[in-house]
């Protein structure tokens, strides 16, 4: 590899390392939310919960939805607990108790010292019913919806500054399916009510559900067109996972994932360059995450059951693997990723699950998320490396060596995340880092494991990383090992004078 402090990329946008809570599942009641929880605080919160998404540094979660926001009403979750309604969910077909809503999860959000990304529905709904959010939320007092939020207890807006434009609108599976045509319309004019209730918020327009569905990127193209003045990023979606039980193929999806990127960008430019605009469109991956385990299992839960255990991924190692490379990959697209959301976040396909009414456990996935959100922060910078590479199933030239590079000025640290893809042999890489002078390794964290299918429960941590790794500084090059398929972070900072 070469590193040059010159070659930058872009800043990291901290949203980057956002998350997502879904009314699915156990993420809400249970997960995030549970009055007689033994760590509950005097708003339900359970504490337990809180501290480790603080301990995962997560700045921005994307709420309530998903696939249910498409028919939801938010009424139903303000107002007086004892009056608000039950409500049949039709997404995941549970029900819906409505006793943790809008302003409860804002203050959620408040103590887990994140900002929230509200959506709206777009689905059953439209461009009333999202206004009168954004008037909930946002307007200080004087109208309507404002003064019944502060009816509610809530004399101060939330200022809640990013929404998306719906959910998933191609999807055959989202209540309220619409053309490409139907949903640019009704977003660009849904967008344009919110942004004259309060200017200074800034939207996502939704892109294709994943980027198998059949009318990508047509869909991008033409929804795009419409919503292009009034959007300010572009949705992205893309789970993956191991059904075939084949490693070496499965930890070589990122590349399907960067080519994802790469093709909506190249869309919304086009789009640009038609209509000859001056401005560029960002990306959110408001839903990225590795989710397969749980699908049989799901099919069981009975219809209309509140909160059951749905979506329960439990990790394994290699999947660990993927989510570090994932991470990787949104790092070197940060010029014009800005917003990332793991989906989700506690219990729901998540690197947090708890016990309802017990304990508390980290998955393997938390731990690539934990440092690459602790110290994937400042200038992204573009690496040369020379890798060897592999074929697999479905892709060629896979590099053995995954890996991102992050510059942080203030703390004078460089920091670089490595994925070592290879199934039996470890490897040495040889940085030239000669623009850094006088910076020394300060750790190398290595998470491995010998058996890909390892996983962590609430009784074991099998996977666990630790900091052990072999790296060192020599007349301007680091020398580091990287043990036979691992996730490393080797963290190097200047050597202070005093």
């Amino acid at each position: 590899m070469v590193i040059d402090k010159s070659y930058v990329i872009s800043e990291i946008d901290p949203r980057i390392y956002g998350s997502f809570i879904e009314h699915l599942g156990r993420a809400v009641y249970g997960g995030i939310y549970e009055v007689n929880h033994p760590t509950a605080n005097e708003n339900g919160f359970r504490q337990d919960v809180l501290d480790l998404v603080k301990e995962l540094n997560v700045p921005i979660i994307r709420y309530p939805g998903g696939n249910m926001v498409s028919a939801y009403n938010w009424e139903d979750g303000v107002g007086p607990k004892e009056e608000r309604p039950r409500r049949l969910e039709l997404a995941w077909r549970v029900t819906e108790t409505n006793e943790l809503g809008t302003n409860e999860f804002v203050e959620w959000a408040k103590a887990a010292n994140a900002d929230v990304m509200m959506a709206v529905n777009l689905g059953t709904r439209g461009i009333d019913a999202a206004r009168n959010l954004v008037e909930y939320c946002n307007h200080p007092s004087g109208t309507y919806w404002s003064d019944l939020r502060r009816k509610h207890g809530y004399k101060d807006p939330h200022k809640i500054k990013t929404w998306c434009l719906g959910n998933e609108m191609d999807g055959p599976w989202q209540i309220g399916q619409k053309t490409a045509n139907e949903y640019g319309r009704l977003a660009a004019e849904a967008g344009k009510a919110m942004k004259l209730v309060d200017p200074e918020i800034e939207l996502v327009s939704c892109g294709s559900s994943y980027s198998a569905m059949p009318t990508f990127p047509e869909w991008e193209a033409t929804t795009i067109d419409h919503t292009y003045d009034v959007a300010d990023y572009i949705s992205l979606h893309q789970y993956y996972g191991n059904h075939e039980n084949d490693t070496a193929n499965y930890l070589a999806k990122t590349l399907d994932m960067e080519k994802f990127i790469k093709t909506v960008i190249a869309t919304v430019d086009y789009v640009k360059a038609k209509r000859r605009s001056k401005k560029t469109m960002y990306l959110s991956f408001d839903e990225w995450n590795v989710w397969f385990h749980s699908n049989e299992q799901d099919k069981a839960i009975q219809p209309w059951s509140i909160s059951p255990n749905l979506l329960e991924d439990i990790y394994t190692f290699e999947d660990a693997l993927l989510v570090g490379s994932m991470l990787n990959t949104l790092l070197k697209h940060s010029d014009r990723v800005k917003i990332a959301c793991m989906a989700q976040l506690v219990n729901v396909i998540a690197p947090i699950m708890t016990e309802t009414g017990g304990g508390i456990w980290k998955q393997t996935i938390f731990y690539p998320f934990y440092y690459t959100s602790r110290f994937g922060r400042g200038l992204a910078l573009h690496s040369i490396v020379q890798s060897e590479k592999y074929d697999s199933k479905e892709f060629t030239d896979v590099p053995y060596l995954d890996s991102s590079v992050i510059y942080n000025e203030e703390r004078d640290e460089l920091v670089i995340f490595a994925v070592n893809r290879h199934l039996e042999n470890g490897m040495e890489i040889k940085s030239d880092i000669r623009s850094f002078e006088e910076f020394e390794v300060v750790e190398h964290v290595v998470l491995e494991h010998d058996d890909p299918k390892a996983r962590n429960s609430i009784s074991s941590e099998q996977v666990k990383p630790h900091s052990n790794g072999l790296s060192s500084v020599d007349n301007g090059y680091l020398t580091s090992t990287l043990p036979k398929l691992s996730w490393n972070m080797i963290r190097l900072a200047k050597i202070s004078n005093n």
